[in-house]
């Protein structure tokens, strides 16, 4: 099947639900130097609730966004705020300890915490609203993990209970049930944050690509009309911008895929993760008089790409077949680093690194992992302790399995060309033109567009993902649109243009 039949055929707006209704914020560019505390670069979760911590602990920041506040990596989110992720409790104890797997729940409960005080202090309209989670199961052998995962929690002082009683439209056998959680509109979120961030000497900066960054007294981030002097640096840009490949071998890329799709009857009063395969995860919400179901999964490394638009057929046809949606709105996908020892990365760059800090690593759970990553970073520059910055420690020990190969040393990333001659209208591919590795995109109106191959990064070939019409790196994860133009890094560069074949 062509890339173009298999667009033809996906429902939905291609893009996040948080996005399309979040509506929009116009902070300016930066032009000249600006000299602040601490400069902050990536307008995430991560990126803005530092610097507003950082704020209100009586420092200057800036924050340095390439797009607009939101529409990054956070603004393709669920939308789930939780502690409870699948079966982490279990995974964390088996690897790290007890200590750590209590550390990582309290971090998460205070990252929860934090964010419904930001909603309630700074008065933030973003449909906010406390829910149940749970970690369903669906067979006998899920059941039982289930139950240890929810006796492990409530051990470790979390809300857990086991239950057979969980409100989805489809049986399931019992779930771990974490009260007092909630889900809220990200993009609005983030929004109310960067209002509170922008002022008094502080600033956000939109459409402003960091290019480098100068470590020194002070630190210099260079800007492509402008710098910031500031004592220091937060690189929260989901991949590390800067880190030249270091926390590229520490965690995966990896991807996953959500779909939103209209009901009828109001919406549950509940988020839902699956243990079984393929999993499954589930929230409703309610946005200007319409309910949405969203349903994700089809997770996936980012080496392993797939057939795109049949992962999020498949999507569709469990939200139509089980929880009863009457049409596909929305359709995204988001990528997530994976860290290989399963915690977080936060703290200094390296272990050289004096006043350059890192947020990478999030484990898929952005919301609360981001929020508890900037409350250490927070408390760690303006010299407070944190209960928590030695287990999310950035500089600890890698795993013995963290060195990849490089680009020169994946073949099948460097081998990704074709011998076909023609193109479909809204089709892809890579040629081999004039010994260049070149990649061709024919839109819907029959023009053809053509830039290298190349990944800016460190040099993979990338992929044409037909399902969201982007060129897409294999090796680390980089994002780019068909003109070339970057979409999510860890490349900052564009791949450039060449001739069309």
């Amino acid at each position: 099947m062509s890339a173009a039949s298999n667009n033809e055929r996906l429902e939905g707006e291609p893009m996040s639900l948080w996005v399309a209704t979040g509506g929009t914020t116009e902070y300016p560019g930066l032009r000249g130097e600006v000299e602040v505390d601490v400069a902050v670069i990536g307008g995430g979760i991560a990126g803005l609730t530092a610097a507003l911590a950082l704020k209100r602990a009586g420092r200057t920041v800036a924050v340095i966004e390439t797009a607009h506040v939101g529409t990054g990596v956070t603004g393709h989110t669920t939308g789930k705020v939780t502690s409870l992720q699948r079966l982490a409790y279990t995974e964390l104890r088996d690897s790290h300890g007890i200590d750590t797997a209590r550390a990582y729940g309290q971090a998460n409960e205070a990252a929860l915490g934090h964010i419904a005080d930001m909603v309630a202090t700074e008065g933030i309209d973003c449909d906010f609203r406390r829910v149940a989670n749970y970690t369903y199961a669906e067979t006998d052998e899920a059941l039982a993990r289930v139950r240890a995962e929810a006796d492990l929690a409530a051990d470790l002082g979390l809300p857990a209970t086991f239950t057979t009683e969980v409100p989805l439209p489809f049986p399931v056998k019992g779930a771990v049930r974490f009260d007092d959680q909630a889900q809220v509109h990200a993009v609005k979120y983030l929004q109310g944050l960067a209002l509170a961030v922008d002022g008094q000497g502080s600033f956000v900066f939109e459409g402003a690509r960091a290019l480098g960054i100068r470590e020194g007294s002070p630190c210099v981030v260079t800007l492509e009309n402008g710098s910031v002097r500031a004592r220091d640096v937060i690189v929260a840009t989901n991949v590390p911008f800067g880190d030249h490949g270091r926390y590229d071998a520490r965690s995966r890329a990896h991807r996953s895929y959500l779909v939103a799709g209209l009901v009828d009857n109001p919406p549950l009063d509940a988020t839902f993760i699956s243990v079984d395969e393929p999993m499954r995860s589930i929230l409703t919400v309610g946005i200007d008089g319409k309910s949405y179901i969203l349903a994700g999964g089809e997770g996936h490394p980012a080496s392993e790409a797939g057939d795109t638009a049949v992962r999020y057929r498949r999507l569709a046809a469990f939200a139509r077949d089980h929880l009863g949606i009457t049409e596909v709105a929305y359709r995204w996908s988001t990528q997530d680093g994976i860290p290989l020892d399963g915690l977080p990365y936060v703290g200094l760059m390296s272990p050289t690194a004096k006043h350059v800090y890192v947020i990478t690593g999030l484990r898929k759970w952005g919301l609360t992992n981001g929020t508890a990553a900037a409350l250490i970073l927070a408390d760690t520059l303006t010299g407070r302790e944190n209960p928590w910055a030695a287990v999310f420690d950035s500089n600890r020990a890698a795993p013995a399995d963290s060195v990849k190969p490089s680009a020169a040393e994946n073949p099948e990333a460097a081998t990704a060309t074709t011998k076909r001659t023609e193109l479909a209208p809204d089709e892809g591919t890579v040629f081999e033109v004039g010994g260049e590795s070149t990649a061709v995109y024919k839109d819907i109106e029959g023009n053809v567009h053509a830039v290298s191959a190349v990944c800016t990064h460190l040099g993979c070939i990338v992929d044409f993902n037909p399902a969201d019409t982007t060129w897409d790196c294999p090796c680390h994860g980089s994002r780019f649109a068909t003109d070339g133009s970057v979409i999510q890094g860890p490349a900052v560069v564009a791949l450039p243009p060449r001739p069309v074949p």
